[in-house]
């Protein structure tokens, strides 16, 4: 099993950061792939970012240039520098992990979501 818990959300201007993050119940060095997923009211859950265990990571479009994905392996923990934040960010964010290898860990897992809101 894997537990995620978010933090780092709240309230900013245009233009301003934010510093996500999400702590990991288990070694990361055992998690496939972990990233950020938003929903914005009335819109489907998308990818923001993710990063995998190879440290490769991808992110959405709307999103590059502004955002970045980082792991603090010694913390089991994954980080979302946002920069440059647009009203259009506004969304509450989930942490995602999702661990492939057989055993007990197995399975996709998130977190209960944060709150990021931008003001114009």
């Amino acid at each position: 099993q894997v537990q995620l818990v978010e933090s780092g959300g709240g309230l900013v201007q245009a233009g301003g950061s934010l510093r996500l993050s999400c702590a990991a119940s288990k070694s990361i060095f055992s998690i496939n792939t972990m990233g950020w997923y938003r929903q914005a009211p009335g819109k489907e859950r998308e990818l923001v970012a993710r990063i995998t265990s190879g440290g490769s990571t991808n992110y959405a479009d709307s999103v590059k240039g502004r955002f970045t994905i980082s792991a603090d392996i010694a913390k089991n923990t994954v980080n979302l520098q946002m920069n440059s934040l647009k009203p259009e960010d506004t969304a509450v964010y989930y942490c995602n992990a999702l661990v492939v290898q057989f055993g007990p860990s197995r399975g996709d897992y998130w977190g209960q979501g944060i709150q990021v809101t931008v003001s114009s």
